[in-house]
């Protein structure tokens, strides 16, 4: 089938050039029987893209971040002769991880908000950047790997990073993510998605269903924007720019009928 013919239901031109990109990376695999492998895709277009791939019906792929949490991820195709122990020998050449060792008197006060920050004020590509790892000591940042050179070359051009200890890793040396989790109680009118949006953000009716329009909400890694979708026990919910959270619990109602919910919240 033709590439128009396959993305004619796709009304966003931003969802048509992603998954033409797609194709193009299928069809250079299928060329050369070789590994192809995208920019990273964040949650949005990774939701796209998996929905994209069950439609055409196409499993010779993978998506990676390089650890098994991670929001950002590239796809990979491969030829089918390919199994998960020689796709896993090729994961170093195609992500590395830039680590940045703090100088000891400004290690504890940086956020993935000033890592991120630096690398949008550097004018560099976000696409060619995953998640990033922040500890105490610094952070490790995942990126493809073409882009690992250029990463460790210009941090330091950066003030905040100047006098930085920056070096390029493989991926075994991927420092733990540290999960914090703070229980949260909230109660809602009934177990529609816009009214957990509101509480967990913090805003308005009116401004939660907004947020979902924009495509910011995930329900277990799946783009929701049905206001009224109902969540479930256990249902992680992802709010881009708020937090990640999970239903743990729905503990009783109140005299008007309201529902209270404990909620675990990542920080």
């Amino acid at each position: 089938m033709e590439k128009q013919q396959l993305l004619k239901d796709y009304k966003k031109q931003e969802d048509k050039i992603c998954l033409a990109q797609v194709l193009d990376k299928i069809d250079a695999s299928k060329g050369k029987e070789k590994i192809e492998y995208t920019d990273f895709l964040d949650m949005y277009q990774v939701a796209l893209v998996q929905n994209f791939l069950r439609k055409i019906k196409f499993e010779n792929y993978q998506l990676y971040g390089g650890y098994e949490e991670a929001e950002r991820k590239i796809l990979i195709i491969y030829p089918e002769k390919y199994d998960e122990k020689m796709l896993e020998k090729n994961y170093d050449k195609m992500l590395k991880i830039v680590r940045v060792i703090l100088p000891e008197e400004e290690q504890g006060n940086y956020c993935h908000r000033n890592y991120l920050g630096g690398i949008v004020k550097l004018g560099l590509k976000r696409e060619k950047v995953g998640d990033i790892i922040v500890s105490k000591e610094g952070a490790d940042i995942l990126v493809v790997d073409e882009f690992s050179d250029i990463l460790k070359e210009q941090l330091p051009l950066l003030k905040r990073f100047e006098n930085s200890k920056i070096a390029i890793e493989n991926l075994d040396k991927l420092q733990q993510k540290e999960v914090q989790i703070e229980e949260v109680k909230i109660i809602v009118p009934s177990l529609r998605l816009d009214n957990f949006v509101a509480d967990l953000a913090r805003t308005s009716r009116s401004k939660a269903v907004q947020i979902i329009n924009q495509e910011r909400v995930f329900i277990n890694g799946q783009n929701e924007t049905k206001v009224s979708k109902q969540l479930k026990l256990n249902d992680k919910l992802t709010i881009r720019g708020k937090g990640r959270f999970v239903i743990k619990e729905f503990s009783g109602t109140t005299r008007s009928g309201r529902t209270v919910v404990i909620v675990e919240k990542y920080v």
